[in-house]
């Protein structure tokens, strides 16, 4: 018996771990909702000090989320049992934990940002693959040897004109370098991005904001930190602070 319970707690606290902010993430976008159908959040960066305390360094930031609130996503987290998992064109922003990768930008000013934060200027032969029919390439940022020309290259594109789009941070939402290999139909392409007419319009999924309050978030994104964006309804944030190490 006493090792039946050994080997349960042992699988508790493996579980938690999993679900927690890792332990050399030294800096946090946390976004708070007031509730899963919400399309507002407040947002705060958040940074640990020496003695390892959190401290806020910039917000609060209004923002934006997806038209029709948050649903669970996939991150770095534990799913729990039975949620309701983002798909594809659901128009809700992913909940949970996730790291900030790189900038991929079309604004003609240049975007101040951590020397070893990846920058991609976007041109016209830059895809984001959101098309399910394509399991290999999808929620991935493929660039081409020609400019996209056939019907389907140009549907993949990545935005060339659309201001809102000009400056956009990797919230790593089904991606490769979380999960190896996305899966497919539950929701691509998802960043940190200029919001429309200051404010009055939700996204697709994203998070968007003022665009001065966008780059001055992305201005101390440091890569070594660790960087993860954690997105959650209010309650669920309470609930969950102290099993999942959040800031």
């Amino acid at each position: 018996m006493k090792t039946w319970l050994c080997a349960l707690f042992l699988l508790l606290a493996l579980s938690a771990a999993r679900a927690a902010v890792p332990s050399d993430c030294t800096q946090a976008v946390v976004g708070i909702a007031d509730g899963w159908d919400n399309s507002r959040v407040t947002l705060h960066l958040l940074e640990k000090d020496r003695s390892g305390r959190w401290q806020r360094v910039l917000g609060p930031v209004s923002a934006r989320l997806g038209r029709n609130g948050l649903v669970w996503g996939l991150g770095l987290h534990q799913l729990p049992k039975g949620a309701r998992v983002k798909v594809e064109g659901d128009g809700r922003s992913p909940a949970g934990i996730f790291p900030i990768g790189g900038i991929w930008t079309t604004n003609k000013t240049p975007v101040r940002h951590h020397r070893n934060l990846r920058e991609v200027r976007v041109g016209p032969a830059d895809l984001w693959v959101s098309d399910p029919a394509t399991p290999q390439l999808y929620n991935r940022w493929v660039r081409l040897d020609h400019p996209a020309s056939s019907d389907w290259e140009k549907r993949e594109q990545m935005r060339q004109s659309d201001y809102a789009h000009s400056i956009k941070l990797l919230i790593c939402h089904n991606t490769p370098e979380i999960r190896g290999c996305p899966v497919v139909g539950r929701g691509s392409s998802i960043f940190f991005h200029i919001w429309r007419d200051n404010g009055s319009k939700p996204t697709a999924g994203c998070t968007s904001m003022a665009e001065s309050n966008l780059r001055a978030i992305i201005a101390r994104i440091d890569p070594a930190r660790k960087p993860v964006y954690i997105l959650l309804p209010k309650a669920e944030y309470l609930q969950r602070r102290r099993a999942w190490r959040l800031p």
